[in-house]
This record gives C-alpha cells, sequence and structure tokens, in this order.
C-alpha cells in the first residue's frame, strides 16, 4: 500500500509555481470591477475590519438571485479584496454577489472562520430576505460545505437559508494536512482539524443542491475529497454531483468564473436563481 505524501498532495503552491502571478493577476482585476461596479462596500457582519463584506448588485437582475463566494487561502491567507472579480459575469446574469473577509489563522481556528461565514451569510439573509446559494474556493470550498450542512434554526433563521452550493477545489477534510507546513502555518491542531472536518458532520438537509468541483489536473486527494463528499452526502439524499473542470489546476480552476458563458458561470448562476426560489 502507497502511503500518500500529503505535503505534495495540498500544497498547491508547490504544484503551481507561478501560483504568485496569478494572484497578482486576480488582485487587478479585481481592483479594477470595484472601481466601477455597482456595489457597497465594507458592509460590517460583525467587529472589526477582516468582518466585513462586498454587496455587488446584479446588473437588472431579480432581489431574489444572490450567491455568497468564500475566498480561499487555507484559512490563513487572502482577503475578500482580491476576489471582487467574480462577481463580474455572475452580475451580469442577474446574481447579486456578496463576498466576505474572515478573521485568518493562526489568530484564530478554522471553526472560528466557519461561525464567522455564518454570520456573513445570516446578514446578507436578513439584509436582502432571500434564501441565498454560497460558492468557494479551496479553504472557501470547505466553507462553503459547512454553510450548506448548517442547521440554521439554531441561528433563528429558515432551515433551508442555504438551498444550493458550488464547492470548488474544497478541502473539506482538514485532517491530512495538520502535519503539513499548511496545517502548521495555520495552528492546525488534530482536534480542531476533526472539529471541522465536514465529513464527521450531519449532511445538509434532504433536497439540498451540491456540486463539488475540482480542476483536471488537481492532486488525487483533491479528487477524492471531492468525490467522497458527493457519494456520502448522495446518500443522505441531497442532490450533490461531482464536476471535474479540463485541464484546470487549482488556480485556473477559478478563472471558469471569468468566463461568461462558462459551465461553472451558467451553473452557479442557476443554483442562485432556484436557491432564491426563481427557475
Amino acid at each position: 500500500m502507497t502511503t500518500l505524501d500529503m505535503e505534495a498532495e495540498y500544497n498547491n503552491r508547490l504544484r503551481v509555481p507561478e501560483y504568485a502571478e496569478f494572484n497578482a493577476r486576480w488582485a487587478a482585476e479585481s481592483a479594477a470591477y470595484r472601481a466601477g461596479a455597482r456595489a457597497e462596500l465594507d458592509l460590517a457582519y460583525g467587529t472589526g475590519e477582516r468582518r466585513q463584506y462586498d454587496l455587488f448588485h446584479a446588473e437588472g437582475g431579480a432581489p431574489e438571485c444572490v450567491l455568497v463566494y468564500i475566498h480561499g487561502g487555507y484559512w490563513q491567507w487572502g482577503t475578500r479584496k482580491d476576489h471582487s472579480r467574480i462577481a463580474r459575469e455572475l452580475n451580469k446574469r442577474g446574481v447579486t454577489v456578496a463576498i466576505p473577509s474572515y478573521t485568518l489563522c493562526p489568530a484564530c481556528t478554522v471553526m472560528d472562520i466557519v461561525e464567522e461565514m455564518r454570520a456573513a451569510v445570516k446578514a446578507v439573509h436578513q439584509r436582502l430576505g432571500v434564501r441565498v446559494a454560497v460558492a468557494g474556493h479551496s479553504a472557501g470550498g470547505h466553507l462553503t460545505a459547512a454553510m450548506a450542512a448548517t442547521e440554521w434554526t439554531r441561528l433563528g433563521l429558515p432551515a433551508d437559508t442555504v438551498r444550493a452550493a458550488y464547492a470548488i477545489s474544497g478541502a473539506f477534510d482538514p485532517e491530512p494536512l495538520v502535519e503539513t507546513s499548511i496545517g502548521k502555518g495555520a495552528a492546525l491542531t488534530p482536534e480542531m482539524a476533526r472539529q471541522a472536518n465536514v465529513f464527521r458532520w450531519p449532511a445538509p438537509p434532504a433536497g439540498t443542491r451540491f456540486v463539488a468541483c475540482v480542476g483536471a489536473t488537481e492532486s488525487s486527494e483533491f479528487h477524492r475529497q471531492s468525490r467522497d463528499l458527493v457519494q456520502q452526502w448522495s446518500a443522505a439524499h441531497v442532490v450533490a454531483e461531482a464536476v471535474v473542470v479540463p485541464s484546470a489546476n487549482h488556480f485556473t480552476v477559478v478563472d471558469e468564473l471569468s468566463k461568461p458563458d462558462s459551465a461553472m458561470t451558467v451553473r452557479i448562476a442557476e443554483l442562485a436563481r432556484w436557491a432564491g426560489g426563481g427557475v
């Protein structure tokens, strides 16, 4: 039996050395979109700059069509401001997009971030008065699944507050990361990782729509995690499916959302519309 090298499997900065070029381009594209978009910026869902979100309003869209997009960075890097570009093509398709920041590890735990994202979703729901779809990339993919599996009635919200979710390259089970440089950077302990492992949680309500998407050239572990979560949740009557984006790596997979007619852009818009009660 072959033992996988978890550092090699999960360290995407090693797997894709040009990652810094992607990050720089994303930041520039996002700054350009923020400058001209019809948006409400720096809205609070808690106390402090990290507990804010930006709301990018749809171009002629119905107000019930809303997506919350959660950025990646292995829970320890990134800000919403570098991902505003995600809203551009979805706004054109009539989807209002909320993009939150969150406190970064090791200043907090992964479960602290889960609670912050629950607060962000609650703030968006209460501000706009609609059910939402959630999408996110990498650590944001994990947080997307966590939002789908949240028991919203405990927060005083409808059980189906999050009716649909699209997780891109999600690290749904952080346990393999504990002994890697990524886990150590996030101060991830075995107990913290167990608590944040959505495989150990109850599945979302039956009928929730969930997509786990991964790039074709990503590591075997990212493929396994997406495939296994879809299988587990499908058995619990979640409408779940696994999607593979041809030729994409962990970074280029997100560029599908910059393409107006990509399968990812179209599907996420459809899920947001359905989540809000449309067709």
